[in-house]
């Protein structure tokens, strides 16, 4: 099986690369893009748009923002694609790391969650093709797209929710049977 690989990766130092690089593309696009993008904008903020579920909330936003405000959204999901990268990265790299370190119990369920930051990445990039032609063409701002974008959103965080309780659990775990390990 395909996944049993990654439990013998050769080197954890490709995984702490691949982190450290999805740490840094995060970090500088929330720094450099988003926050400065976020503070142009008034009343309604991506997650808004993401989550706008029907076609009369996508053009009330439209209307807040401006033409000003949308170019400023549109930039931003551009570079979304990049912060894609960098966070599907980050988490694959961790999860991978503590589905190494876990116990057979743990990597059971790990077989299953080490690839939710790429299902995540997917419906990302699907939720951002559509949020973009949304607000590049009004015309096509209807009622199906803003539906699909507001449910690629809500699995994209769900799953990536999942992978994070994961990291968490797994981790809390690691690190108590270290602790017993020296208390014996």
């Amino acid at each position: 099986m395909i996944m049993d690989k990654f439990k013998e990766f050769p080197t954890h130092k490709i995984l702490y690369v691949l982190a450290v690089f999805g740490f840094l593309i995060v970090l500088l696009v929330e720094i450099f893009v988003f926050i400065p993008l976020e503070s142009k904008v008034s009343t309604y903020g991506i997650l808004d748009y993401e989550f706008a579920w029907s076609a009369t909330r996508v053009l009330s936003i439209f209307s807040a923002w401006g033409s000003t405000g949308l170019n400023h959204q549109i930039i931003a999901i551009y570079w979304d694609f990049l912060f894609i990268i960098g966070y599907v990265s980050l988490a694959f790299s961790l999860i991978t790391l503590v589905f190494q370190r876990s116990n057979e119990r743990i990597q059971t369920i790990g077989r299953y969650v080490i690839i939710t930051p790429l299902l995540t990445g997917i419906f990302d990039v699907i939720e951002n093709v559509i949020l973009l032609i949304m607000a590049t063409n009004p015309s096509s701002v209807t009622d199906s797209n803003a539906l699909l974008a507001s449910l690629s959103a809500s699995i994209k965080f769900a799953l990536l929710f999942i992978g994070i309780i994961y990291f968490i659990l797994a981790l809390i775990l690691i690190i108590l049977k270290k602790i017993q390990k020296r208390n014996e």
